[in-house]
């Protein structure tokens, strides 16, 4: 693989510096670099962060790949500046045995756009009543350490206390979908002052925030990891602040989506904004951009959720929850974080890069961007304006709330291990 000069990037958004690429690693970064033969990146002042890492994006394959394959979503996530993503285990088969997660790992290593790490199922079949086969999980290819039956809740506290106990014998970590069914029963949107006006089944918060009473409390008891998916609601924010102060081992992520919009958005019954857990108040995303800049909330995660055409374009109560994430994740950061001063781009690379490799254990990613480390880095023209145009997605699924909405941002280069995967804003 031939050298590549990156010349004039403000690495982390710093000073503008050089970083030359030798093969696979990171050869050298400082100012005034040379490199016979290199092939010249001129960045132009451009963004250089660490490739991001997404701790939870659904790739459908196998059984839905009529919404997305690992093809079609890994191409999705260098579009957005990925570099790794782990992969949900609601498809169809289930990834609740070793078979099924290799299946996805290896299509993963197939594809060449960014490295696909399965999560496994902590129960068999999503159902909740048994433990999946956690242990062979790991032991296999693909080495699961993170387990969710996202989309579904583990509501039972003994299956859940566990899981905690199975996977602490080494060192995995059970990522919760908070969410207490019963709570939850003919919900619609969230519960409020909106639900109420649009005469829609209203999604309580305590719904969220008794699971992760709960799950914070049963890892304290194990000394286990406990992590919880999409979180949503000041409340949640209070109890995983809490938790890290008696130094319980909790992380936890929020989506781009629930950083910028709220439930006022469902006023127009357009089912794009319908979404599990669903959009919440002003208060709600106010307590979540504080919380993702003070640290109480680790990292963001994008959920992203594709679906066809034909399950999101009919009446609101029809349609089917999510919303695609990947191809716009750092553009709703950069606004709702960035741009409001809440974080800097070192910021930004530890909440979407470093923290989520570490707690999914991604060997190399979330690395400096330093001599010696591997080459996964993302490119960005901070200084790019522009409306959201699902058109040029390369996602299979166009079901984003975005369309047309004006967003600062574009990523114009993304290296997964000195490999260009994305050059000019295109595809390689």
């Amino acid at each position: 693989m031939s050298k590549i000069l990156i010349r004039g990037a403000k690495v982390l958004g710093g000073e503008q510096q050089d970083v030359l690429i030798d093969g696979s690693v990171i050869e050298a970064v400082g100012t005034g670099l040379s490199a016979e033969g290199a092939e010249v990146v001129e960045a132009g002042g451009k963004v250089l962060l660490p490739g991001l890492v997404d701790l939870h994006t659904h790739l459908r394959e196998p059984g839905r790949e009529d919404s997305e394959t690992v093809l079609t979503g890994t191409r999705a996530a260098a579009s957005g500046g990925y570099t790794a993503v782990f992969a949900m285990a609601n498809t169809f088969p289930v990834a609740d045995t070793a078979g099924v997660v290799e299946q996805v790992y290896r299509l993963g290593q197939e594809s060449g756009y960014c490295d696909v790490q399965p999560i496994g199922a902590v129960t068999v079949g999503l159902e909740g009543k048994k433990l999946a086969e956690l242990g062979a999980m790991h032991e296999s290819a693909a080495g699961v350490t993170v387990f969710s039956d996202d989309g579904k809740c583990v509501d039972d506290a003994v299956i859940m206390r566990r899981a905690l106990e199975y996977v602490k014998a080494f060192g995995g970590v059970v990522a919760q979908h908070a969410q207490e069914p019963r709570l939850t029963e003919g919900a619609q949107m969230n519960e409020g002052i909106v639900s109420a006006e649009l005469g829609l089944g209203g999604w309580p918060a305590v719904a969220e925030e008794s699971i992760i009473a709960r799950d914070v409390l049963l890892a304290e008891h194990v000394g286990s990891r406990v992590h919880i998916c999409h979180l949503s609601t000041a409340g949640s924010v209070e109890i995983v602040r809490w938790a890290k102060s008696r130094g319980i081992d909790v992380t936890a992520e929020v989506t781009p989506h629930h950083l910028l919009l709220t439930d006022e958005m469902v006023r127009t019954y357009n089912p794009v904004y319908k979404v599990n857990p669903p959009l919440r108040t002003e208060r709600d995303v106010m307590a979540l951009r504080e919380a993702l800049a003070d640290g109480t909330i680790d990292i963001v995660a994008t959920d992203h959720a594709p679906h066809p055409h034909e399950d999101k374009d009919c009446e609101w109560a029809a349609a089917a929850m999510g919303m695609v994430g990947l191809e716009t994740a750092l553009s709703v950061v950069q606004q709702t974080m960035v741009e409001t001063g809440l974080l800097d781009w070192a910021g930004v690379a530890d909440r979407m890069s470093v923290k989520p490799a570490q707690i999914g254990r991604a060997g190399g990613h979330g690395r400096p961007v330093s001599a010696g480390e591997p080459a996964n880095l993302v490119l960005v023209d901070a200084d790019y304006r522009g409306a959201v145009d699902p058109a040029g997605f390369a996602s299979r699924s166009r079901n984003t709330p975005y369309e047309g909405r004006e967003l600062p941002g574009r990523v114009t280069h993304t290296w997964l291990r000195g490999k260009a995967t994305l050059v000019d804003g295109k595809l390689a």
